[in-house]
């Protein structure tokens, strides 16, 4: 696994598991971590980062609208 580290400003209003959290949930939003990895990346359980994606406004189900409408075409 790659360490990237942050500086970020003292005043910065979140914490290690809160920044990890948000990450993760934006890379597996993105296409670029599957759900699976996400989860490890913040050491939680794939139940436990599933709960939490609502909070960071990720759907649990990340599947591109444009692959929605060819599915439901072919259906």
């Amino acid at each position: 696994m790659r360490m990237v580290t942050f500086k970020l400003p003292e005043t910065f209003d979140m914490n290690d598991q809160e920044i990890a959290m948000s990450l993760a949930a934006k890379l597996y939003e993105d296409g670029k971590l599957s759900f699976g990895q996400a989860a490890e990346l913040v050491g939680l359980t794939k139940r436990t980062f599933m709960e939490l994606l609502g909070k960071y406004g990720v759907s649990v189900f990340n599947y591109p609208a444009s692959e929605l409408s060819n599915d439901v075409g072919n259906a």
